[in-house]
């Protein structure tokens, strides 16, 4: 049976990055492969093995696009307005709370950021699936 360990994505300012997903998800390096051309940076969390993987091409300078296919990474926290509002004290831009229904039924209560390069990260309250 296989097991998802990692996602990645390339990021423009690997510095930056870093910041931001210590800041807004605990992630801290794990470890990292350094070449001329390139460098490969893992970010994990004490909470699981899952890690995110910081690509810097270091000779590019345009930004990335994202195309139609990239959706979001997602993360669940036990209180949405409070870490949207831990968030805003840092500076950063999180959208508004949102609350995701069926009926009277609430299914989620969620927020959506973006990275330094555009990549959407959903900030999920902790509830129904994801318990």
């Amino acid at each position: 049976m296989s097991k998802i360990i990692h996602t990645m994505i390339r990021v423009a300012d690997l510095d930056r990055s870093m910041r931001f997903y210590a800041d807004l998800l605990d992630l801290s390096e794990s470890h990292r492969l350094d070449f001329p051309d390139f460098a490969l940076v893992y970010l994990r969390s004490g909470e699981c093995e899952f890690e995110l993987e910081l690509t810097l091409n270091k000779s590019r300078e345009e930004p990335y696009t994202h195309g139609s296919g990239y959706g979001h990474i997602a993360a669940v926290v036990d209180d949405a307005n409070a870490e949207r509002a831990r968030l805003l004290g840092m500076g950063y831009q999180p959208g508004d709370v949102k609350e995701f229904k069926r009926g009277e039924e609430l299914l989620a209560r969620f927020f959506f950021i973006q990275d330094p390069d555009g990549y959407k990260i959903e900030v999920l309250e902790r509830h129904g699936h994801y318990h």
